[in-house]
């Protein structure tokens, strides 16, 4: 979805460079006492970008405005249109395989922002409209919804800003707990704490809320993104636009979300300080790899680093791009 001001208007997959559709490489990750090839940060490296499907569609569907992934089973990834229409790829070369159309109750769009593929199949979907989570089963039908504390909800009926509230949900270690990131401070809280709503899986495997948590995003910054690591600590993507100027993409891990209800965080990097590649943007970036990064998921560990695969919401705008990161992250 697209910032609010000081972040104007925020500004499809895969390997057309070759036949086999590789990526564009950025060379083998090295062992990790050893500098890193095309460091960001002393924590996190790039291994390839990709602008494949941008601007493309499959099976008639517009396969851009991405704004979330999940690891989806062996070998697919699960891609979030905020269209209402979920994607699933192959893992390695991104490629859709299908696509799932989405709605509510009414069978009215969402504007579906957050994704986690569940152990037993099914997808829970976050939508900034009321804001909601519900689940789907694998072909789109709604299963369930999950409760929302009143204080979330959009306003009038809640404090949240409209356009601003459930943007990243993502699942602990264990399956137990999910957790839903809101993009933006609640009316009345200061302009740099986003909360964090909690649910508690039941005996029944339905959730039910429990706590939330208090995170504070750099100025002039929204939460777009949060995933769990393995050790149960969480990813964050913060992001935010400049007319003119461009995007700002930084990523944090935090704390383990248990115990008191702040979470702390630390800066891994910030994307502008990675190496471009090569790659080319449509209007004005500090760095020309950068876009309107929402989307994020870790999709393995090897060597004591993560493989996270980020992919960037071209809010279907002539410059913006469909852009599909590979980072190695140690956290």
């Amino acid at each position: 979805m697209r910032p609010r001001t000081l972040r104007t208007s925020l500004a499809t997959l895969t390997a057309s460079l070759a036949a086999a559709g590789c990526l564009i490489a950025a060379g083998p990750a090295v062992a990790q006492e050893r500098p890193q090839r095309n460091a960001c940060s002393p924590a996190v490296s790039l291994t390839g970008y990709s602008d494949a499907l941008d601007k493309t569609t499959h099976d008639g569907t517009y396969v851009g405005n991405l704004s979330a992934l999940a690891r989806d089973g062996r070998g697919t990834v699960a891609a979030l249109s905020d269209r209402s229409a979920l994607f699933r790829l192959d893992a390695r070369s991104l490629q859709p395989r299908d696509v799932i159309p989405l709605a509510d109750e009414n069978g009215a769009a969402l504007d579906a922002e957050g994704l986690v593929a569940d152990r037993d199949g099914t997808y829970l979907v976050s939508s900034e409209t009321e804001p909601s989570v519900r689940r789907y089963s694998r072909t789109g039908e709604i299963l369930g919804r999950l409760p929302v504390p009143d204080a979330l909800r959009t306003a009038p009926e809640g404090r949240a800003r409209a356009n601003g509230s459930f943007e990243g949900l993502t699942l602990l270690p264990g399956g137990r707990t999910l957790i839903a990131s809101m993009e933006y401070p609640l009316a009345g809280d200061p302009a740099d704490l986003v909360r964090f709503q909690s649910w508690q899986r039941t005996g029944r495997g339905d959730f039910r809320a429990g706590a939330q948590y208090t995170y504070r995003a750099d100025t002039g910054l929204g939460v777009s993104e949060t995933t769990a690591t393995p050790d149960g600590r969480l990813l964050v993507l913060e992001r935010g636009f400049t007319s003119g100027v461009g995007n700002t993409v930084r990523l944090y891990l935090t704390d383990r979300p248990r115990g008191g209800t702040a979470l702390g965080k630390t800066l891994l990097a910030d994307l502008a300080d990675c190496p471009s590649l090569g790659a080319i943007a449509k209007q004005p970036q500090p760095n020309p790899l950068l876009d309107n990064f929402e989307g994020m998921a870790v999709t393995g560990r090897s060597k004591g680093r993560l493989d996270v695969l980020l992919v960037s919401d071209d809010n279907q705008n002539a410059v913006q791009t469909t852009r599909f990161l590979r980072l190695r992250v140690r956290a």
